[in-house]
């Protein structure tokens, strides 16, 4: 019984966002120049990354290095934080 209540509860879920999902702007489908832009930027050259987002994750083959933000061109370290058990870019002075 609980079990035809919950797929029942999901399929209806399902109806109500669908319908969402599907009406997107014309122009919306696809992706802007800048996003675009930005996904190509990101790469490893040598010991270090270029056009990095400050505060973002890191891959795993960055942490301990050093990388430089695509908008300032400040430096950055792939740094490990405590708090949410994670790697993220850190201003690096």
């Amino acid at each position: 019984m609980l079990r035809r209540f919950l797929a029942a509860s999901v399929l209806v879920a399902s109806a109500l966002v669908a319908p969402a999902a599907l009406a997107v702007p014309a122009d919306a489908s696809a992706p802007s120049a800048s996003t675009s832009a930005a996904a190509s930027c990101y790469k490893r050259v040598g010991n270090h990354w270029n056009c990095i987002t400050p505060g973002a994750y890191c891959p795993a083959a960055a942490h301990g290095k050093y990388g430089y933000a695509k908008v300032t061109n400040k430096r950055y370290k792939c740094s490990y934080y405590s708090s949410d058990r994670r790697w993220h870019w850190k201003r690096a002075y």
